[in-house]
């Protein structure tokens, strides 16, 4: 199943800097693992923004959950979850 995800980090303003940077290399790690895996199947920057837009292929919602809230900077985001289904009109033979 697919999933839209539009994730806004918004890390405290008084996060030590070597904190905050430990965080966001095991996040990157983790991240790219997943998309290794096929399970993060797309990761775009939303421009002039600390935030993403990604496109998840799990099972379920119960999946998509877990893979988030497990993310090490899951505490500091604000989530947005859309589920998503081919399009009638669509001309792609497949969803890549």
């Amino acid at each position: 199943m697919l999933f839209h995800v539009r994730m806004d980090v918004r890390l405290p303003h008084d996060m030590a800097a070597s904190v905050a940077a430990d965080l966001k290399q095991v996040e990157k790690e983790q991240a790219q693992a997943l998309q290794r895996s096929g399970k993060w199947r797309h990761l775009w920057r939303v421009a002039g923004q600390y935030s993403n837009v990604s496109i998840f292929d799990v099972s379920d919602a119960e999946e998509l959950h877990q893979l988030l809230s497990t993310l090490p900077l899951f505490p500091y985001m604000a989530i947005q979850v859309q589920p998503l289904c081919r399009h009638p009109s669509s001309v792609h033979i497949d969803d890549r």
